[in-house]
């Protein structure tokens, strides 16, 4: 007889449905694991028969076959221990045979019986859900995995006893509540923490109106850093759609802490010592990278120049698309990256070309900026919408007592923005959009039309500045976000200059590029 048990197999953030079968058959002991195991599943035999022994059982010394079908699709992760545990329990008869029929379990196994939290049990209970199925999974998964459905039935063990004495009806295990991780607000960020850069806080909140990609150039100590991370307290909190695909991605990668989630957009912000896997995603088994864990959220590239140049040119295919395509020689996987670009720079390498009278020891201060700025490629700068100077602030700025305006008001006013233009997209039938930044280029000739004085400014200035088409759509999404902001339906001059005066500055890092 075959006991079976169902569980996952993960291809980005899909889990498909993966089944364990196990045969206990007259013969030589032994136990084999076949299936396309990779080396976590294969020693899976000595976990489960530690936990068995731990937990009062003794595997029969008969031959044990566990089968992952379908057999072609390669098996990663801990997460089989338990259902390969669970299918000898039930062959040997330890649970009964028809206990674990209608569900989907996951789990990695300790030597002493107790069962670990994996990865990905966000995804994996949508899958079962969607195949009417209920979960078997660790107890620190069970608030992350109650996200799924309130209907679907959860059971979260800590142990194989527990789960014993649970299909028994001895034990009774109640379903996880999903959680919700507390923000901590002792060390809470705000707006009104910065003294001046009045330019560079109404870039912000352009920025984050629209979606907008954003470049900030300036010496060091002129608070680029500090803007950029008070950007999320300016953000939207994450729509229930928006944030099942943040939470699925984070799940996948392992990033979700005992199992709560929260409606905080991400902000990751990288050394720039990453790699290229690990920014776009890859490596052996194709885990999101910091594009993909950004998605809905910010990516934050601190010390711009100094990241590889083969990692910042794979981040223009999506910029542009909103999605990641990672290809391997057996299979291909494709991760969400609809994320928000802002990078940081110095001007040049010693950071003060821009100061007044001061010369720099490696020759003209052009010259050494050029050189800096020219390791940034000309294509990855014209997926950038906004690009501003932040000026070293003055000791006279600094003793002045902190602005009245925090975040709190500016971000009432990138909500109602970002509420327009969700609108204005659905109306449309556009799924998915619900930002400027990522409206098609074909809707733009629709939705941001400029009146006459401002289509005649865009046409001088197109000519004057050599807009690419990308540049020209790009002004174009700018434009229409300071229309948002400004609660009006038509662009004018006023949007369009401003808009234009935001690529003013990336004319110079290009022709450096």
């Amino acid at each position: 007889m075959v006991q079976r048990v169902s569980t996952v197999a993960f291809e980005g953030i899909e889990a498909r449905a993966v089944d364990v079968q196990v045969q206990v058959a007259p013969g030589l002991p032994a136990f084999n694991i076949v299936g396309l195991p990779d080396k976590a599943v294969s020693e899976a035999k000595e976990r489960v028969r530690a936990a068995l022994v731990a937990s009062g059982l003794a595997l029969p010394a008969r031959r044990i076959t566990i089968n992952l079908a379908p057999a072609d699709l390669p098996k990663e992760g801990s997460h089989y221990d338990l259902p390969i545990a669970l299918g000898l329990m039930a062959a040997i008869g330890a649970v009964p045979h028809d206990a674990l029929a209608g569900f989907t379990v996951l789990g990695e196994l300790g030597l002493d019986g107790s069962i670990a939290p994996v990865a990905g049990v966000l995804p994996a209970a949508i899958g079962a859900n969607s195949r009417s199925e209920g979960l078997i999974c660790p107890r620190a998964c069970g608030p992350e995995a109650a996200w799924a459905s309130p209907e679907m039935e959860i059971v979260a063990a800590a142990s194989l006893i527990q789960l014993a004495n649970h299909f028994k009806g001895t034990q009774v295990l109640s379903r996880p509540k999903p959680g919700v991780r507390a923000e901590s607000t002792g060390t809470s960020l705000d707006l009104a923490d910065i003294k001046g850069q009045e330019s560079a806080k109404r870039a912000l909140e352009v920025a984050a109106a629209g979606g907008h990609n954003l470049l900030m150039i300036g010496p060091p100590g002129s608070g680029k850093s500090m803007l950029a991370a008070r950007l999320p307290t300016i953000l939207p909190t994450l729509a229930p759609s928006e944030l099942l695909e943040v939470s699925m991605i984070a799940s996948v990668a392992g990033e979700i802490e005992g199992g709560a989630l929260t409606d905080r957009r991400p902000f990751r912000s990288p050394h720039h010592s990453a790699s290229m896997p690990a920014l776009v995603g890859g490596g052996l088994r194709a885990k999101p990278g910091e594009i993909s864990l950004a998605h809905h959220g910010v990516l934050f590239l601190d010390e711009f120049p100094e990241f590889h140049p083969q990692a910042l040119d794979a981040l223009r295919q999506p910029l542009e698309t909103g999605e990641v395509s990672i290809a391997r020689a057996n299979h291909r996987v494709t991760y969400p990256a609809r994320f928000m670009l802002v990078a940081a720079m110095n001007p040049c390498r010693c950071g003060r070309a821009s100061d007044p009278g001061f010369t720099c020891r490696r020759g003209p201060n052009t010259r050494c900026a050029a050189e800096y700025q020219g390791r940034l490629s000309g294509p990855l700068l014209d997926r950038i919408d906004l690009t501003i100077e932040v000026p070293a602030v003055a000791a006279s700025d600094l003793i002045l007592p902190p602005p009245a305006e925090g975040s709190k008001e500016v971000a009432a006013r990138v909500a109602a923005a970002r509420a327009i233009q969700a609108e204005r997209y659905a109306a449309l039938g556009l799924a998915g959009i619900t930002t400027n930044a990522a409206a098609p280029p074909a809707v733009l000739e629709d939705v941001a039309r400029p009146d006459k004085s401002g289509l005649s400014l865009l046409r001088d200035a197109a000519d004057a500045m050599r807009l690419s088409a990308r540049g020209y759509h790009r002004v174009l999404r700018v434009a229409r976000t300071l229309a948002d902001l400004d609660g009006v339906e038509t662009i004018g001059r006023v949007h369009l200059a401003e808009a234009l005066s935001y690529r003013a500055l990336m004319d110079e890092v290009r022709r450096a590029a």
